[in-house]
């Protein structure tokens, strides 16, 4: 237990190290995200639409949204050897 409790601490140690990295190099971020940021989320939202558009209306999937007025009960059959 106390290797498992040793080794937790020391991940906590290089992940708050990460990201106090992280921290300084936040210009090179905020450029990219100033000069892409718009631009990919545009593309990933008509990315989405497109491929939904296409699913809902080539595939030909059956969604079965409500099933009321949809089920309907087999008919009642007799065994005539029971009789």
């Amino acid at each position: 237990m106390f290797r498992f409790a040793k080794a937790a601490v020391n991940l906590t140690g290089q992940s708050a190290r990460q990201v106090a990295r992280r921290q300084t190099h936040s210009d090179v971020s905020s450029e990219f995200h100033n000069k892409y940021g718009y631009p990919l989320i545009g593309a990933g939202a008509v990315f989405c639409v497109a491929v939904w558009t296409y699913v809902l209306t080539q595939t030909g999937i059956t969604w079965n949204l409500s099933p009321v007025g949809k089920v309907q009960p087999k008919p009642w059959r007799v065994d005539s050897e029971e009789e």
